[in-house]
């Protein structure tokens, strides 16, 4: 007897999205759909589109023309929107944003405590157990001036995780790094996508994207150019365009 399966949750809802800058049009009629529990990489050539694109999904950058819908909130000009949705939705940028002055932990606490309004402990505790999980609980007491970039950064996931987000959004997480630094970055996001939280990445890192991506889209001039499962995106993609941006980085 065949079990019946639910289809599944669409958590992020793009409808032809369109940007510009003045008179550059940078998305030009975008679609998608993310599912709950979904890892989702986005490719393609600097100047695609790509980082505009998912900085518009916690209203980082506006769009003009479209519809997006995250878990079920339209991302409007309505700034109770863009807090619900902001507080369900992490992100980990190039740069690591850290605040110099405050410690490992403190960055870590900050945003539970003032936006979450957890007592201190809470967010204390919640804060160790995610340094711990991400692989430097025995930094929590340095500057991020006395840590190497790719620590850096895995306090940048601890701290967008310290807000338990349903949605994880990463733009180039390691292109910042020295090479040696990548893979420890990219050892957390493994995990982390094992974990069903919905992860949306953008990267150049192919070995990540065959192995961890459910699905793969290219973006190139401001539109979808193909989305594909990994094995046939790198294996047997349908559009010209994405046989030659993988010959250029395969």
């Amino acid at each position: 007897m065949q079990t019946q399966q639910t289809a599944p949750e669409t958590v992020i809802v793009a409808e032809n999205v369109h940007k510009w800058y003045g008179k550059f049009h940078v998305l030009r009629g975008v679609s998608m759909n993310v599912n709950r529990g979904e890892v989702v990489v986005v490719m393609g050539p600097s100047g695609s589109g790509k980082s505009t694109f998912i900085r518009t999904f916690n209203a980082l950058e506006a769009y003009q023309q479209g519809k997006i819908t995250i878990d079920g909130i339209e991302l409007s000009h309505d700034l109770r929107n863009i807090d619900k949705i902001r507080q369900e939705v992490g992100m980990v940028f190039q740069q690591f944003n850290l605040f110099p002055h405050l410690s490992v932990l403190q960055n870590v606490m900050l945003a539970p405590v003032w936006v979450r309004r957890w007592p201190k402990r809470k967010a204390e505790e919640v804060a160790m157990q995610l340094l711990e999980r991400v692989g430097i609980l025995e930094q929590a007491q340095k500057y991020p001036g006395q840590l190497s970039g790719g620590q850096q950064q895995r306090v940048a996931i601890a701290r967008s995780l310290a807000m338990q987000p349903k949605i994880m959004l990463f733009d180039e997480p390691t292109s910042a790094l020295d090479p040696e630094m990548v893979r420890e970055v990219l050892d957390v996001m493994r995990t982390l996508a094992k974990t069903g939280i919905t992860m949306v990445v953008v990267t150049h890192e192919v070995g990540f994207a065959r192995e961890v991506a459910d699905r793969i889209v290219l973006m190139d001039g401001g539109v979808l150019v193909e989305e594909a499962t990994p094995e046939e995106f790198f294996q047997n993609p349908k559009e010209e365009r994405t046989r030659k941006f993988l010959s250029q980085i395969l």
